[in-house]
């Protein structure tokens, strides 16, 4: 049983980081650690900063959609 969880707990880190989902959770633990004062942003604000972001630099590929 213990090394089932331990696989589900793997596959469920490697789908995270493959789909970019603990993104989020990085950059609240980078900004109180770093930055202890400063608002943290709702998941929506972070996914809309990201978003803008990535929009806004060329080098960042086409996106259609």
């Amino acid at each position: 049983m213990r090394s089932l969880r331990r696989a589900f707990r793997a596959v469920r880190w490697y789908l995270r980081e493959l789909t970019d989902e603990s993104a989020y959770d990085r950059h609240v633990a980078h900004l109180r650690k770093e930055r202890p004062q400063a608002p943290v942003p709702t998941r929506r604000e972070f996914e809309r900063m990201r978003t803008d972001r990535q929009e806004a630099d060329p080098r960042q590929g086409f996106r259609c959609c």
